[in-house]
């Protein structure tokens, strides 16, 4: 019997916890509060974003292409190089 009691007790203080912490979570005042905490985030996100400085790129025709003269290419073939009798 006292262990019925004791889980009753525990449902309902689980139940009541559950029913307060939703009715602050969706009141007004949170609402209103967590808006404008993001806004205040986004605004500083916006003030530090304009004070960073543009680097511009150094890195332009800093790689050179090489055309290859030498016109022999030695031609695999993958079969050939697994057949045993050569």
């Amino acid at each position: 019997m006292a262990r019925e009691i004791k889980y009753l007790s525990f449902l309902i203080i689980i139940i009541v916890l559950v029913i307060l912490i939703g009715r602050y979570y969706f009141s007004d005042s949170n609402i209103k509060n967590s808006f404008r905490s993001l806004n205040n985030i986004d605004n500083k996100i916006n003030d530090h974003a304009k004070k960073i400085p543009i680097i511009e790129s150094d890195t332009k025709d800093i790689i050179e292409y090489v055309e290859q003269t030498n016109s022999k290419k030695k031609k695999y073939n993958f079969w050939k190089l697994l057949d045993p009798n050569e």
